[in-house]
């Protein structure tokens, strides 16, 4: 490890939603994303993601998944959003199970990195509270907890969550970043649309290839090749810029790989850079 830098991709829950939410502009219901009115054929089922981080100089997680309350009460974990969102989370898929099958108890993680606060990323919190650092942008932090219809603090009640500020970079389609180590082999990017303080994460290798985790900015590696923006979106203007940005960043030669959270795609797997 101290030559290199390995992600692990994990599923960290199932989420059920309809059509309408991955893929704004397919449907003629112009609120097709709430499932409102809408049957169960209209319905599909994604993978929830969470990234292990192992790097030279401090272990990372990159969201939470469900937390286990999924398990026996989607009402009980999501309130009215069940509406919206019902999750799962199969026996050993949980954020701690995952990392205890890799050697990690959350106390070993160095840095959580919370790309947004919507409930099937931040749900899980809870269960690795005992992470050294749990980080998330101010710009995010501020709004999540001024929306509790859109956003479910009880999520983070009790979890000791640290902010930080995007400074001025090269990287980015508003070119605003959070350098996590100060040397730029990761990298928390400004990605705003589908929530107001969203931060991809760019992992970068010393041989210039890098991994590109592209968060909720499209819900599949499909959204950026159709330029299709999420459903829901906090500013429309914005989803396209960063949908924009990740489609460059994703057809880049340097690229190894570009990953959506929910892409169906997408299985577990690891990938490993140059230190």
């Amino acid at each position: 490890m101290k030559n290199s830098i390995k992600i692990h991709v994990l599923h960290t829950g199932l989420v059920r939603v309809d059509k309408g939410l991955p893929f704004h502009g397919l449907y003629r219901n112009p609120i097709a994303f709430t499932g409102l009115l809408r049957g169960e054929r209209n319905k599909i089922t994604l993978p929830v993601s969470s990234y292990l981080i192992e790097h030279p100089k401090g272990t990372l997680l990159i969201d939470t998944g469900w937390n286990k309350t999924i398990r026996q009460s989607n009402w009980r974990e999501l309130g009215l959003q069940v509406q919206i969102n019902t999750g799962y989370l199969p026996a050993g898929w949980a954020v701690d199970e995952r990392l205890s099958k890799l050697g990690y108890r959350p106390e070993d993680i160095d840095y959580v990195l919370m790309s947004h606060l919507h409930c099937d990323h931040a749900s899980g919190m809870p269960l690795i509270k005992q992470a050294k650092h749990i980080l998330v942008s101010s710009k995010e932090w501020q709004i999540a907890n001024k929306l509790p219809l859109v956003y479910l603090p009880h999520e983070w009640k009790g979890v000791n969550v640290e902010i930080y500020d995007y400074t001025q970079s090269e990287f980015g389609p508003f070119h605003q970043s959070f350098d996590v180590f100060g040397d730029g082999s990761v990298l928390q990017v400004y990605t705003p649309g589908h929530a107001s303080g969203m931060s991809s994460t760019l992992v970068r290798g010393a041989d210039g290839k890098y991994v590109l985790l592209a968060a909720d900015v499209g819900y599949a590696n499909d959204s950026w090749e159709k330029m299709l923006t999420p459903g829901i979106c906090t500013n429309r203007n914005y989803a396209i810029q960063s949908l924009g940005w990740v489609k460059e960043m994703a057809h880049n030669e340097n690229c190894i790989e570009a990953l959506a959270n929910h892409d169906t795609k997408t299985d577990q797997h690891s990938i490993t850079l140059p230190f």
